[in-house]
């Protein structure tokens, strides 16, 4: 193992510069914080509400002892589990609908957790809802569960599209698995969870031709169909009107491709007006090269560089076709981006000083946010070899100018130094105050994961730790 410490002292002087040779920009003021969860914790009672006032028109219709049966009673489980299920649909649409409102109260990373979670819960609504009421009609009717399935497939307006909402829905799920997602090719999986959409219009028929309470005219019919038209609104706001007034306004091109390593490049952005553009470091955008071979996909990076005024850039370890593709970028490409999106910033810290730990290519967004942070942080940079170490020049002039300590700490996880280090005695005994900073996590599955524990042991809030996510 190797173990490298540079402080503000450090071993390099002079002007610091840039990869590549770009002379560097001068260090931004730091930003300050934006404390309080206000925001946060009124939308979620506004969805818990929502939930509730879902459910109520089937409380209200329901006259006492009317489930004396079990057939009556399964099916009237089906019908709660189908008016949830709907609800949280609408909930997950207006999540993927990168509203800027939603990424300014809740953050794109929060965001990312709360689909996450929602999407399991909806899932399991979905097949309750199905199984219940397969159950609950076969009972009452005296058929068998697939006679009963037969019926409503041919009986029943709009239900084939229900049925192949449940099956998109399945699908999505199945791949959203962890395991799963990660051996598929990233344009795969981008591609089957957008089909999560079909779901939105597939299941809209359903409920309004065959919902016990939405399928008679009155103030609950107009109320769901208006919640429909709200979350589309959202979606055609924030995936097409944002979107197209942002690159319209900034007209971003590739400027320079740069090699960091053999297997990691920087590719530079120019455009119009970048001195209004409001962007923190450790935000990203969603990036789509409009090349040959490029322009039918898009891709989250962060930034690694706070905003100057004069350029942007973006550093990309090659990991896969696309990534490689970005090697032989030309000078003058257009890029459409998304953005600027997450939370995973110096404006969001809860306290003064901050403990960053980045592991590979995670030092990317780190590395911006390192330019707006108040004086005083601290980095702890995890890599396998001294060859995997990236942008280590800017890191020492940024430890030089922001009065920065960082820990190089190279090795393998199963190494005893590195397992030393990140263990919650280590960590306390580099950053004695670690439990009065924020810390900001980016790097590899099992390295964020060993460290979010070791954290935690360690005596570090959970509300203090940040990560970075870029799902949605």
């Amino acid at each position: 193992m190797t173990y490298q410490h540079t402080h503000a002292a450090g071993r390099r002087t002079g002007t610091p510069s840039r990869s590549g040779g770009r002379s560097a920009a001068p260090v931004p003021p730091q930003v300050p914080a934006r404390r309080g969860p206000g925001g946060r914790r009124l939308l979620a009672a506004l969805l818990v509400a929502g939930l509730l006032a879902s459910v109520l028109p089937w409380w209200l219709d329901t006259p006492a002892g009317s489930l004396r049966s079990t057939a009556a009673t399964l099916t009237a489980a089906g019908r709660i589990s189908g008016l949830v299920a709907g609800y949280l649909l609408l909930v997950q649409v207006l999540m993927m609908s990168r509203l800027p409102v939603l990424e300014r109260w809740i953050g794109g990373e929060q965001l990312a957790r709360w689909h996450r979670d929602v999407g399991a819960t909806l899932l399991v609504a979905v097949l309750a809802h199905l199984s219940l009421i397969l159950l609950g009609y076969a009972g009452l009717r005296d058929h068998s569960v697939l006679t009963e399935a037969g019926v409503l497939l041919r009986d029943y307006e709009d239900m084939l599209g229900a049925f192949l909402a449940t099956g998109i829905m399945v699908l999505v799920g199945f791949t959203s698995v962890r395991a799963i997602r990660t051996a598929l090719p990233y344009e795969l999986w981008h591609v089957l969870h957008l089909s999560s959409y079909l779901v939105l219009l597939l299941g809209f028929g359903h409920q309004f031709s065959n919902g016990a309470q939405l399928f008679q005219p009155g103030p609950v019919r107009t109320g769901w169909i208006a919640m429909y038209v709200l979350v589309v609104a959202a979606l055609g706001w924030g995936r097409i009107v944002v979107p197209l007034r942002f690159n319209l306004r900034h007209r971003l091109r590739v400027a320079d491709v740069v090699a960091e390593s053999p297997d990691t490049i920087s590719i530079y952005l120019t455009g119009a007006r970048l001195d209004r553009l409001a962007l923190l470091g450790g935000q990203f955008f969603r990036w789509r090269f409009l090349t040959p071979g490029c322009w039918w996909q898009s891709h989250p990076f962060s930034v690694s560089a706070a905003a100057n005024g004069r350029w942007l850039r973006l550093t990309v370890k090659v990991v896969g076709t696309h990534t490689a593709d970005l090697r032989d970028l030309d000078p003058g490409t257009r890029v459409w981006a998304e953005g600027p999106s997450g939370t995973f910033t110096a404006a969001h810290r809860l306290r003064d000083r901050a403990l960053l730990i980045a592991g590979g290519s995670g030092i990317t967004p780190i590395r911006a946010m390192l330019e707006e942070l108040p004086p005083g942080a601290a980095l702890i940079y995890r890599a396998r070899t001294p060859a995997d170490v990236l942008l280590g020049r800017e890191l020492d002039w940024l430890a030089q100018a922001r009065n920065t300590d960082i820990w190089y700490v190279i090795g393998s996880r199963d190494d005893p130094g590195p397992r030393q280090v990140m263990s919650p005695d280590g960590l306390r005994q580099l950053v004695p105050d670690l439990t009065a900073r924020d810390v900001y996590l980016c790097g590899p599955p099992g390295l964020v994961e060993q460290s979010v524990r070791a954290l935690r042991r360690a005596g570090v809030p959970r509300r203090q730790i940040h990560l970075a996510t870029f799902e949605l």
